[in-house]
């Protein structure tokens, strides 16, 4: 999605207003704790990504990260330490991912990242890495002592695509990933799902062969 540029009110070459009306818009399309895009910008940029497949035929790739028994992480340690656990994940996610990828915090302890112009494949590769390296970088929480070793988290991950071929719409899309998601949560949490189309089945039949071998005077 291409971030728009913001000019003057007053049509002025030295707008004093121009730093405050950038403030304003970061905050209207950011999550305030993590910095990540929140949940607006999210659905505006689907929409937008969808619509550039239609046009170019670059498939779109949809990943939806739950983290795992959160409630016990603000329940035994606090909401603060919540909270940190929350913006360590933002920025493993984001170091993890491209210029051109939206990182989003989607609601709670769920985050979403859209991958333009990714095939499924290379979408199960990100989600992986960033699935294992969730798993293996401990959270130092607030409070702790200087033997502690830190608040290991693991995350449960859906992943959807949408081709041309696809014709998906965002919320469709959406649904896929949320699919896979309850998935991953079901077989045993700490994993990446990846919902894959199926495709119409065009191989020819034995009978559809001899059908077209008598239509044509074969043997």
């Amino acid at each position: 999605m291409q971030t728009e540029l913001l000019s003057c009110p007053a049509r002025q070459q030295e707008c004093c207003y121009l730093d405050e009306l950038k403030t304003l818009r970061k905050q209207v399309i950011t999550d305030p704790l993590t910095g990540l895009f929140n949940v607006r910008y999210f659905r505006d940029s689907l929409e937008s990504e969808l619509e550039r497949t239609r046009r170019t035929g670059m498939s779109t790739c949809l990943m939806i990260i739950d983290l795992d028994h959160f409630k016990s992480v603000n329940d035994t340690h606090g909401h603060e330490n919540g909270n940190r656990v929350l913006v360590h994940v933002a920025e493993l996610l984001r170091s993890q991912t491209r210029k051109l990828d939206v990182c989003c915090r989607y609601g709670g302890e769920e985050f979403v990242i859209i991958l333009p112009s990714t095939e499924l494949m290379l979408a199960q590769q990100v989600a992986e890495r960033c699935r294992s390296l969730l798993e293996s970088s401990p959270v130092m929480l607030d409070g702790g002592s200087a033997e502690d070793t830190g608040l290991t988290v693991t995350a449960s991950i859906g992943l959807a695509v949408c081709s041309d071929a696809d014709q998906l719409s965002a919320v469709q899309l959406i649904e896929l990933a949320d699919q896979c998601l309850y998935k991953a949560k079901r077989n045993g949490r700490n994993q990446v799902v990846a919902h894959r189309q199926e495709r119409p089945d065009h191989r020819v039949s034995e009978d559809e062969k001899a059908a077209l071998r008598s239509m044509f005077g074969g043997d």
